[in-house]
């Protein structure tokens, strides 16, 4: 299989061959029980290199100890901090539980990829594919909350920022509304979760092209990647309008006063400080917009596109932005956040 060319046609003639000189093929060493789980359209592609899986492994292990460290300590701070048990900072620690979760689920992949295939079978493929869910839903919903968090704050500095009650309420309802998604394809009520790309990993089944799935994948891709990409556009929007304009007005009412600023000291740091605070935010759901977006875009193609795009190799690549993205918000929380520093 050429590394470089991922997206061309699957060629018999270069499958894997074993001491025996047998080509070959994706799910070949599988039985019966585990195939009946698998869409055909992986079991046409060659079995990947060896050498592929051990670097998706790698990588995987640097994500889980990066993501297991920066959460960890972001959880445990944000937590056992007095001082940062606010009403905002509930979202901040939701959001790294989900990140949390994203790579707790890694030692599944893990266990796979270094056994080069299905090895944790339809069980182990549940677990990992709900966990994903889980996380991945809740992260963005939690992005959407963070986002109109700092839109009541900065628009309504008065009498618009958020009590520790509401936040938790909007937190048990961001729960509510995500679990149905994760338990609805574990029971094949609606969907259902299957391998995809080399077999390590599992996720929704997007392949499956009956009347049922597709209109699945549309609802997913609407209510997990829609909702709270128009959320956090709208909120951010909203923002970046009341600061243009609150800036405007300063300069304004300076120019008639005849002086140079209107701002106090005291003032401007602390709307500084709410800025960063921001700034940190729109980064953080900036990444998830681009850290999602390549997935959300493959479930359409699977569902509604050419599917001969979507080749093993090509399919794991957006599944490593979603994991990338959960080791780097912890980060960006403790460089950008003034009281975690």
């Amino acid at each position: 299989m050429s590394v470089f060319n991922w997206t061309r046609d699957p060629y018999y003639d270069a499958r894997i061959k074993d001491a025996s000189g047998i080509p070959h093929t994706l799910g070949w060493n599988l039985g019966p029980e585990d195939l009946s789980h698998i869409p055909d359209h992986w079991l046409i592609y060659p079995e990947p290199d060896k050498s592929l899986h051990m670097l998706l492994g790698m990588i995987y292990v640097f994500f889980f100890v990066a993501s297991m460290i920066g959460n960890g300590l972001v959880l445990w701070i944000f937590t056992t901090a007095k001082s940062l048990r606010t009403a905002s900072n509930m979202f901040v620690v939701n959001l790294a539980f989900c990140d949390f979760m994203m790579m707790l689920k890694a030692p599944i992949f893990l266990y796979n990829s270094f056994h080069f295939g299905f090895a944790t079978g339809h069980t182990g493929c549940q677990v990992f594919a709900g966990m994903g869910t889980l996380s991945g839903i809740g992260a963005g919903m939690t992005n959407a909350a963070i986002a109109y968090d700092r839109y009541s704050t900065i628009t309504k500095p008065f009498d618009g920022k958020i009590t520790r009650t509401k936040a938790m309420l909007i937190v048990l309802l961001i729960w509510f509304y995500t679990v149905p998604w994760v338990v609805m394809p574990i029971l094949e009520i609606w969907g259902r979760y299957v391998p995809e790309g080399f077999l390590t990993a599992c996720s929704f089944d997007y392949l499956t092209r009956t009347f049922d799935n597709r209109l699945f994948i549309g609802a997913i891709f609407t209510f997990s990647y829609v909702i709270p990409m128009l959320m956090i556009i709208y909120f951010y929007s909203q923002i970046v309008s009341k600061v243009f304009s609150h800036e405007k007005a300063l300069r304004e009412q300076a120019k008639k006063m005849n002086v140079e600023s209107l701002r106090a000291n005291q003032q401007h740091n602390s709307e500084s400080a709410e800025l960063r605070i921001a700034k940190a935010a729109i980064t953080v759901c900036f990444l998830f917009v681009v850290s999602w977006t390549p997935y959300a875009v493959l479930a359409l193609i699977g569902a509604f596109g050419d599917q001969s795009l979507l080749t093993p190799a090509v399919s794991m690549i957006p599944a490593l932005n979603c994991k990338l993205v959960a080791c780097i918000d912890p980060y960006i929380y403790a460089i950008s956040h003034p009281k975690f520093r």
